[in-house]
């Protein structure tokens, strides 16, 4: 762990006295594991816990890191019935702690690191599947002009601007050469499906762990990690989620394939897909193997920036660099769809 990663508590909890209402120190500082982008904190102070969502030290790749896009969507959820954390402020002086931060209200509950979900009975299992889904479904249908998110992205070609814009990330922070990556940088623009008129706020980052669950239930208490939200097609959320079902059990992203889902009580892919289809009324999904070519596709480029930015010195994890060295497997399995 890089010790630039940390701050001056006291100085933090002076600033934070003077600008979240309640908020009273002292205050001690502890670091989440994982939050490979944004470095994550939790605040212990007198007045309860807080979480802190900080830009990584070092040079930042353009548009990447955009805790200020963060901090807007949580605002803008407060009143859906979208499950977030309360957004308390936004800090854009860097001088306060050498990046921009926001800090938001802390959220009891679980979070479940792997998807076969050990730590339940088979029993449970599936409903939990069941919640991530309509939580997801819950998403998709906010309307983005009454919450004022209509300029949170454009309109129209979604794909095609997502994978212009995660071709530059992977370019700029490439290390050697990944022939499936550069497969899929030439087979995906060539293959992008029709795109409805009407974009959803989509959340980029879908995943089990990104989710905070109640304590004794199923139900989904909080989203995590808007980072990379944005408005779009909903459906890359859905194909970037069903990616853990077809990821290995082993390695530091670890997902279900191979293992016996019906003994697990887990529904298996073509199931979660109807459940979805079925809660936003969608008759049925073409190009289904695109959006999953796609989210892999993506998914290595994140992985490749997770790498670059261990090698120079400004992960904010130390097992970063076993998450970038699944970039190839990645686009691998992206080419295998197409």
């Amino acid at each position: 762990m890089n010790d630039n990663l940390y701050f001056d508590a006291d100085k933090l909890s002076h600033y934070l006295a003077s600008h979240v209402p309640g908020f009273e120190g002292p205050m001690t500082v502890e670091k989440f594991a994982g939050g490979q982008s944004n470095p994550t904190f939790l605040l212990h102070a007198r007045s309860g816990r807080y979480v802190l969502r900080r830009q990584p030290p070092g040079t930042l790749l353009k548009s990447a890191h955009a805790v200020d896009r963060e901090f807007r969507v949580l605002a803008a959820l407060a009143n859906t019935p979208v499950p977030v954390a309360r957004a308390l402020h936004l800090c854009e002086d860097r001088d306060v702690i050498g990046s921009l931060f926001y800090v938001m209200s802390y959220k009891e509950g679980r979070i479940f690191w792997n998807p076969a979900l050990p730590e339940m009975a088979a029993s449970e299992r599936g409903s939990l599947y069941e919640s991530l889904i309509e939580t997801m479904a819950v998403l998709h249908d906010v309307d983005v002009d009454a919450v004022g998110l209509s300029d949170y992205g454009r309109s129209g070609n979604y794909f095609e601007r997502q994978i212009g814009v995660w071709t530059k990330q992977y370019r700029a922070a490439e290390t050697g050469t990944l022939p499936a990556v550069d497969a899929l940088i030439e087979w995906l623009p060539a293959h992008c499906p029709a795109e409805s008129d009407r974009p959803s706020l989509v959340h980029g980052d879908f995943r089990l762990d990104n989710l905070i669950f109640e304590q004794n239930a199923p139900t989904v208490r909080a989203i995590l990690d808007w980072e990379l939200s944005t408005l779009g097609n909903p459906l890359a959320d859905l194909a970037y989620f069903c990616m853990c079902l077809r990821l290995p059990p082993e390695g530091y992203i670890t997902g279900l394939s191979g293992l016996n889902r019906n003994s697990l009580g887990i529904p298996d892919e073509p199931a979660l897909v109807e459940r979805y289809c079925r809660r936003r009324g969608i008759s049925s999904i073409a190009d289904w193997n695109f959006y999953l070519a796609f989210s892999f596709f993506r998914l290595a480029a994140i992985a490749q920036g997770v790498k670059k930015r261990a090698l120079d010195g400004n992960a904010s994890s130390d097992k970063a660099r076993q998450v970038g060295e699944m970039a190839g497997t990645l686009a691998q399995m992206g080419v295998d769809l197409r």
